[in-house]
């Protein structure tokens, strides 16, 4: 890769980053600004059902004078929605403390203003959040037993009351000429019809991922002002309108080849009807001259809806056909369902033009776009199954017999997730499936389907090249292991008749070459014991990943089970793949290439009960590994268990010795 491109790359995933984190303050609060839309659209003064005591208008009567309606529009968007906002962006980045300390800080924001405070809110919320997180470092672990609920609710306080003053006299100013200078942008456009200019920077940030970070990271705020002021908001079409990717899948369904064609019908009841957008991308990126066609059915789409004044009240997510007429103004629904057809159209002519004058056959080529579309959003789709995966793999496999999981080492994420997978398959009723869990570096070719990390796929494939693989990024509850199962279905006819066996009667997790006796590794006092109560610790001192890195694996050194020199492999083990399991459990272990450095199996378990961040995500559990042969896997098997019941997470976060947290292992070690 050039340097040019390494840094075009990295640049887009940095805007990636920031506009996923914008859309991520707003998304969860999608159901609260649909609730705002459709109390404003029944009940506000020209809304379907007028009634002045929820929409806000007209006066009653307190003691003997009139008095204006407050209602219900105008407090949620004034205060419930940017509240909601700012306290799901200071929990995203301090958890439940840094949401409320957020939320204190935007009503210093929303008083200090005359308008809605989204935009202030978004601010507000995550840098609440940040700052008691900083604040809260300078004494962390300095405070007297008994004083810690006076220190954290008096700091929060305090420090929440300052931010509000400060959001008050100095952000809510600086918010507002923001604000104002982009409505003016937005006004301008309207003014002069160049609105559906707009088109050439939207349709090609959407495949690029940026879909959800311009719609709901700056439309969404944008147009909900709007709306209030006018009762609808063409700004929520700008982005929404289904009409340019269902064009686009018909436009495959007739004129285009191989897989492509197959997979277009379905595709297009799923984008159109579901409103997932994203399953349209790699239709473009497989002929990127295609983006031509999607801007210009958008720019038609913006266009109509400028001629005919429409808008929708509230946002539609996701953008589904129903949900944009679940939310389209009283006043604008034919004009909304013109601009689908019509840009719809549009997309259909320019893209049958491009995809005839292409002469190469795209057969197989959907599945590479789908990949390139997964790289680009770093994570697995949640819907490119409907473009390449079971339902297609199925038709082109016999039965599946024998499921590998693979990781770098082989020694722990591995062991985990066929843990987990091997319970969700036996409950399924395939006994008979083998799952069983290896290094890529000892992989051949001879397994039916391989489960890996995403980031370890591709060398995966290059193992195993006839198998089926399956990628995941969450190891504990992947929704990928549900996908394995439904193939199975598929594949091997419904339930294996070895079914009839109960579950709970199946072999613990071992890998195949896990058959020798582990008496020794789980005798409960014994000097070799894989867990020693010395390796347990109930609070860790570390405030961040690395560190609890270091921390499990210095417990590893002083039980003499390693060399010292596998703690830093351990770190160089995390660069690589993350070793956060899911549902507050990181397992961190060393490279493949530092087995000469373990003297016996072994592992430390270290409890974190504040939590500490690992790679964005909430552990509270580091379990260290080092595996010399197969004696820690029955352990890990019995670990994946305990960390699959919220009740026994519960029970290990609120355990006051070392020998609790062992025996809710299963008491491996007796």
């Amino acid at each position: 890769m050039s340097t040019a491109t390494a840094r075009g790359t990295s640049a887009r995933t940095a805007v990636q980053k920031f506009g996923t984190f914008l859309s991520n303050m707003v998304m969860p609060n999608i159901g609260a600004f649909i609730a705002w839309g459709l109390i404003t659209a029944l009940f506000i003064k020209v809304g379907w059902f007028p009634v002045p005591e929820l929409g806000g208008f007209g006066t009653h009567l307190v003691e003997g004078k009139e008095v204006a309606n407050v209602g219900l529009v105008g407090p949620m968007i004034v205060y419930m929605l940017p509240l909601l906002i700012a306290y799901t962006g200071g929990k995203m980045v301090y958890d439940v403390r840094g949401g409320v300390v957020g939320a204190i800080a935007t009503m210093g924001v929303i008083q200090g203003t005359s308008i809605p405070m989204f935009m202030g809110a978004m601010m507000m919320g995550p840098l609440g959040g940040w700052t008691m997180k900083k604040i809260d470092s300078l004494w962390h672990e300095k405070i007297k037993p008994g004083f810690e609920m006076l220190v954290n609710n008096f700091s929060a306080g305090i420090w929440g009351a300052t931010l509000a003053v400060f959001g008050f006299y100095i952000m809510g100013p600086i918010v507002s000429a923001i604000s104002g200078f982009l409505g003016g942008v937005v006004g301008w456009l309207v003014a002069t019809g160049l609105l559906p200019l707009t088109s050439i920077l939207i349709e090609p940030a959407k495949i690029l991922f940026l879909n959800n970070a311009i719609n709901h990271g700056i439309l969404t705020p944008l147009g909900t002002t709007q709306a209030l002021e006018t009762g609808k908001s063409i700004l929520f079409l700008l982005e929404a309108n289904p009409g340019p990717g269902l064009g686009l899948l018909l436009a495959y369904m007739f004129f285009g080849k191989g897989m492509a064609r197959a997979s277009a019908p379905g595709a297009a009841i799923i984008h159109f009807f579901g409103g997932i957008h994203e399953i349209y991308f790699p239709y473009v990126l497989m002929r990127p001259v295609l983006i031509a066609a999607m801007i210009g059915g958008g720019a038609t789409g913006v266009l109509v809806n400028q001629i005919f004044g429409v808008g929708l009240v509230a946002p539609a997510a996701p953008g589904s056909i129903l949900a944009v007429f679940a939310q389209t103004a009283r006043d604008s629904y034919i004009g909304v369902t013109l601009a689908v057809l019509a840009s719809a159209s549009v997309t259909f002519l320019i893209a049958m033009i491009l995809l005839k004058a292409a002469k190469d056959d795209d057969e197989g080529d959907l599945s590479k776009a789908t990949a390139e579309m997964e790289a680009m959003k770093g994570k697995k789709s949640s819907i490119s199954g409907a473009l390449t995966g079971a339902a297609t793999v199925a038709a082109g496999h016999g039965p599946i017999h024998n499921i590998v999981f693979a990781c770098d080492a082989g020694m722990g994420s591995s062991a985990m997730g066929a843990s987990v997978l091997r319970k969700k398959i036996q409950a399924a009723g395939f006994g008979d499936v083998k799952v069983t869990n290896a290094a890529i570096s000892n992989l051949t070719d001879t397994y039916d389907l391989v489960v890996s990390h995403q980031d370890l796929t591709p060398r995966a494939k290059q193992k195993t090249a006839s198998a089926i693989h399956f990628s995941v990024d969450n190891f504990m509850a992947s929704p990928k292991y549900d996908e394995v199962v439904d193939l199975l279905k598929q594949t091997n006819g419904g339930a294996a008749a070895s079914s009839a066996a109960p579950v709970a009667a199946a072999a613990p997790v071992v890998a195949a070459a896990a058959a020798a006796p582990v008496a020794v590794a789980v005798a409960q006092d014994a000097e070799n014991a894989v867990l020693k109560l010395t390796s347990i610790e109930l609070a860790g001192k570390a405030t961040d990943r690395d560190g609890a890195i270091t921390e499990a694996g210095q417990l590893l050194v002083a039980s003499g089970t390693v060399d010292q020199a596998y703690v830093a492999s351990m770190h160089e083990r995390e660069k690589s793949v993350s070793t956060y399991m899911g549902n507050l459990l990181a397992i961190p272990h060393g490279t493949n290439e530092a087995k000469s450095l373990i003297r016996s199996s072994a592992i430390s378990v270290v409890r974190y009960p504040n939590g500490i961040d690992w790679n964005g995500n909430p552990v509270k559990f580091v379990i260290g590994i080092a595996g010399a042969g197969n004696e820690h896997l029955e352990l890990l098997g019995k670990i994946a268990e305990v960390f699959l019941d919220e009740d026994q997470i519960a029970g290990l976060e609120a355990a006051s010795s070392a020998a609790e947290i062992r025996d809710a292992f299963g008491k491996v070690n007796g």
